[in-house]
């Protein structure tokens, strides 16, 4: 038997159908509890980024649009939201999350082809978990006197949220659910390149009853965010997104009274040490850095191997890569779907170049990739220095670092040697030594023996550049919140 058939497994086609999703032509803004067209007349398209090829149009928000949303949102907060009570609040939060749940064959198939991201997924991960953040904060819509006892909690007001584009669904859910539970109206805006889930979110929101103006959503490029960020009478805003974007948001926001909640940049570490499961430790590798071709701010970018095993880590992980089919994100057989856009496509091959440049040794699976579309192979770079830029510098894509250590106190070191601080993996039999690096990597987020496991109940957020604040969790009340002294 030849190398090739010990290694690889072809299989035959097995997409999923496309046919539940029914898109229109082109899709407006949710303003006021209607859909309205856009004050300037402008649509952008949105891309399949498996095929190139045009899905549908999408109204491109402008700051008279951004306008009309506070207005709306503001006066469903003040008239119906703020006070309403919380059991009543938590009905129509559920509401949407079981509404969620019965398109969420139609949600995941329209996430697959507007994200590039495999549809196993956005079926078995990114759906449900934005259902059940929906279904969580419903929960806790009554019971916030009990989660802050003796602070006489109140909401803020009006929210403004910006999305990114690798979970569109779930960030939705990260941002909505609190804000809502919490009594606040919302405006929210998705990524231009991932618009079209939430518009089938604001088509479930009408459905629901939710009162007019609780929820509006705006779509657009860099400058609708900015009128949101901007507008007088919004009093919390968060946003995820890149480390760069955040510091303007954070610099606009300076002298202001608005809360600010920040999830940005990752360049997380994932630490294998020589007494760790290492087959499970090299699916907990794959998952961590190829889980949504790599776009994943907390993915595990930099992994560090203790010396003694580093060698026969990286051979399983090499033979492991071989097996991940790359290609269209609708087939169920798909590991590694499309990368979003070709503007984030190119950003990643500028750092395989920059990788090569600076003398690190580069390995990509073999596997043929599609011919139209952006695709890239899962890659991984030996020999990487701590100074090299692609150890420092978030790449977002399918790309892993590799280095080696020898001690507890060097690796520490070298893990919390970065700007970021938004998550880190430690694989180990030892408890005791769990707990040790859990005390001492400075990251938001420790994953102990496994790699991008989230939950509804669990808060996430990061240090330095990686922002701040919590979402997630009972955590992720607070930010939506004021407290009388």
């Amino acid at each position: 038997m030849s190398k090739k058939e010990t290694t690889t497994w072809d299989y035959a086609p097995a997409p999923e159908s496309t046919k539940i999703v029914q898109l229109k032509e082109k899709y407006d803004l949710y303003i006021n509890g209607k859909f309205v067209k856009p004050s300037s007349g402008k649509y952008f398209k949105t891309i399949n980024p498996a095929n190139e090829k045009v899905l549908t149009s999408i109204a491109q928000a402008n700051e008279k649009d951004v306008d009309l949303a506070v207005k709306a949102a503001r006066k469903a907060y003040t008239s119906v939201w703020s006070k309403m009570t919380g059991a009543e609040r938590g009905k129509y939060i559920f509401r949407i999350a079981r509404m969620m749940q019965e398109r969420s064959r139609e949600l995941a198939v329209a996430e697959s082809l507007d994200s590039g991201k495999t549809i196993r997924e956005a079926r078995d991960i990114d759906i449900p978990l934005a259902c059940n953040h929906f279904f969580y904060y419903a929960g806790w819509a009554d019971k916030l006197d009990e989660a802050f006892p003796g602070r006489k909690p109140k909401s803020l007001g009006v929210a403004g949220q910006i999305i990114p584009w690798n979970f569109p669904m779930l960030m939705a859910a990260w941002k909505i659910a609190p804000a809502l539970a919490t009594g606040n109206t919302v405006v929210i805006k998705p990524a231009e390149t991932t618009s079209l889930t939430m518009m089938i979110l604001a088509e479930i929101i009408d459905e629901s009853g939710l009162p007019a103006g609780v929820v509006n959503i705006v779509a657009g490029y860099g400058d609708t965010g900015a009128a949101i960020v901007n507008h007088p009478d919004v009093n919390k805003i968060a946003f995820t997104g890149s480390t760069g974007v955040g510091k303007l948001i954070q610099k606009s926001l300076a002298g202001t009274e608005k809360k600010l909640t920040l999830e940005l940049g990752g360049k997380s570490a994932n630490i294998i040490f020589d007494d760790a499961p290492l087959d499970q430790a090299v699916e907990g590798i794959v998952n961590g850095i190829f889980f949504n071709q790599g776009h994943v701010c907390c993915a595990g970018s930099r992994l560090f191997v203790q010396e003694s095993v580093a060698d026969k880590v990286i051979d399983k992980l090499k033979f492991r890569m071989e097996s991940l089919i790359v290609g269209d994100p609708i087939d169920k057989n798909t590991d590694i779907g499309a990368i979003n856009s070709k503007e984030q496509y190119d950003t990643i091959q500028k750092y395989l170049k920059i990788g090569k440049d600076e003398g690190c040794d580069i390995y990509q699976s073999p596997r043929k990739l599609p011919k139209n579309g952006y695709f890239m192979p899962p890659t991984l770079f030996t020999d990487v220095a701590q100074s090299n830029r692609i150890a420092q510098e978030e790449i977002f894509g399918p790309v892993l670092t590799i280095q080696t250590f020898r001690t507890i106190d060097e690796v520490i070191q070298k893990a919390n040697n970065s700007p970021y601080g938004l998550a880190a993996g430690v694989w180990t039999n030892k408890g005791s030594r769990i707990f040790n690096l859990t005390t001492q990597l400075r990251a938001g987020i420790v994953w102990a023996n496994t790699y991008n496991k989230f939950d509804p109940a669990s808060p996430f957020g990061g240090y330095k550049e990686s922002g701040f604040g919590r979402e997630g969790g009972m955590h992720g009340l607070e930010g939506y919140l004021k407290f009388d002294k």
